[in-house]
């Protein structure tokens, strides 16, 4: 190679090097703040999990507490009182509804259920759940017919809580004095292979009792 040649190499060598120089002086600030910005995001978001684990936690104690109250008006009370919206709403509502002791107690809880069921910014899965409780307390309290009318979207198929609407249908069918549809209604829950052990039994005891044949219901 030429001193000439070598010369040439060295000026290119020398201007390649000053361009980069000239880019990173130029661009180098916005990699920089590249950098800056993933750190920070990576950050927040470790920052914004610890925030909802520790929220979690929070609200989990709070519930062992309200829990932990022998008298069962006092336990709702204390469900209830608890801060919450959306998910964890409904899912105190769910809690509270298996502490009733009072007609009052009963009509505020159901109140509520009915709230949950038709609030659309919680998980349909709640919202049913929601539903179907509050049909369980209206059992009771509302004639069949309404009953029947509430529980029939609950048992479309491929509703989440359908066996267990279905249930409360037949307890419906046999206020209303039909014996028969109500032992169908049964049986159905019975050849259900997703219906687990305890809804099962509950339902052939209740054919059994209504007078109708487990041999059907097996079959």
């Amino acid at each position: 190679m030429s001193d000439r040649d070598s010369f040439i190499d060295e000026v290119s060598e020398e201007v390649r090097r000053d361009r980069l120089f000239g880019m990173l002086r130029r661009y180098g600030w916005i990699a920089i703040a590249l950098v800056v910005l993933a750190v920070g995001i990576a950050a927040y978001v470790e920052w914004q999990r610890a925030q909802e684990r520790a929220s979690a936690q929070a609200f989990g104690d709070q519930i062992v507490a309200a829990l932990s109250y022998d008298n069962p008006e006092e336990r709702r009370e204390a469900l209830l009182g608890i801060p919450a919206e959306g998910t964890r709403r409904a899912l105190l509502a769910m809690l509270a509804a298996d502490t009733l002791e009072t007609d009052e107690a009963e009509a505020r809880t159901l109140e509520l259920l009915q709230q949950i069921g038709s609030d659309d910014t919680i998980p349909s899965l709640y919202r049913e759940l929601a539903r179907l409780k509050a049909v369980m307390l209206l059992q009771d309290r509302a004639e069949a017919p309404e009953v029947l009318d509430l529980l029939e979207p609950l048992t479309i198929p491929g509703a989440p809580y359908r066996l267990l609407a279905l249930e409360q249908q037949a307890l419906a069918h046999v206020r209303a004095g039909d014996t028969s549809v109500a032992i169908e209604t049964l049986r159905e829950i019975v050849q259900d292979g997703a219906a687990t052990r305890d809804l099962q039994a509950r339902a052939r005891q209740l054919i059994v009792a209504l007078g109708g044949s487990l041999e059907t219901a097996e079959g």
